[in-house]
């Protein structure tokens, strides 16, 4: 059975896709791993890092994104013949093991989503509206994976930014979650708010609920512009609220070749191996690695 990681933060920019792509590469190409990504997000950055628009394009006329997997979550009665393995792109860049879902600049519609529940609701006269929403919430992201969970090592989710509906179903279905940020103030506001959103999660799904998820690390990804002493007060009120487990030791260097490697729909390490940023992100991978290997040993019964 693979570990689902999700890949979040409640504020945009901080380097979310770029972490999720190249450490789903490098998991898979330097160290065998079998991985899925999941694009979760409608900006469809992670599908744009790893192919190109017009794959894309044919892959969306050919119906073969999470959006149809999703459709069919909300209205089971459609009839859509495609199953996940059908959806997802293997071997992506020739990369054995390496494989994604899609994602869509359509993904669902609100309005249909909470119709759907509130007639759930109506039907079922002894649940409440708030029952029915997190019990589907809890097992949409969940439901869609179950079928090929047990074909990966891992599955990266690259949640959106914010905090909708798929983004608190990723983390539901998760077991562990990567926090991306830059040291800058906006950033720390993001970590701070999606720390209370999950421990709102937990409350809200109960003792009963299969949420069990932990922290793995916050990972900074450096950006332009920083003053040595105005980075040194960001970093101080991270490591105040965080231990240092909680925090990758590993940082993601300014290097103007990360930008550079969205231009060739490729993750840099894979577009420019030697760089300081593709380096970077293979010693973070490695650290990604002995921190999943301690969380089991402390926690040997909770992956089940």
């Amino acid at each position: 059975m693979g570990f689902v990681v999700a890949t979040v933060n409640m504020k945009g920019g901080v380097g979310k896709t770029t972490l999720t792509v190249n450490l789903a590469t490098c998991l898979a190409k330097n160290h065998s791993k079998r991985v899925l990504v999941v694009d979760l997000d409608t900006q469809i950055s992670a599908t744009l890092s790893l192919m190109p628009p017009h794959e894309f394009a044919k892959v969306r006329r050919d119906k073969r994104t999470l959006n149809h997997l999703i459709s069919r979550e909300i209205k089971p009665q459609l009839k859509n013949k495609l199953a996940i393995e059908d959806i997802i792109q293997s071997d992506i860049g020739k990369i054995k093991g390496l494989d994604l879902l899609p994602g869509d600049i359509d993904l669902y519609d609100e309005y249909l989503v909470s119709e759907m529940l509130h007639q759930k609701a109506v039907t079922e006269e002894q649940t409440n509206f708030n029952e029915v929403w997190n019990n589907f919430e809890k097992f949409l992201v969940r439901s869609v994976l179950k079928p090929i969970i047990s074909n990966y090592d891992f599955i990266i989710l690259d949640c959106a930014p914010g905090y909708n509906l798929l983004t608190r179903s990723g983390i539901v279905a998760s077991d562990f979650y990567l926090l991306p940020a830059r040291p800058e103030p906006l950033s720390i506001v993001g970590i701070q708010l999606l720390e209370r959103r999950i421990t709102k999660l937990k409350e809200n799904h109960g003792a009963e609920s299969p949420l069990n998820l932990r922290l793995l690390g916050i990972v900074f990804i450096l950006s332009s512009g920083l003053v040595r002493r105005y980075y040194k007060q960001v970093m101080q009120r991270v490591t105040d609220d965080f231990s240092s487990d909680q925090l990758f030791k590993m940082r993601i260097p300014l290097d103007i070749n990360v930008a550079r490697a969205l231009d060739t729909f490729k993750p840099v390490v894979i577009s420019n191996p030697g760089s300081p940023g593709a380096k970077a992100f293979a010693k973070l991978t490695e650290e990604f690695l002995t921190k999943l290997e301690v969380h089991q040993q402390q926690l040997p019964t909770a992956k089940n």
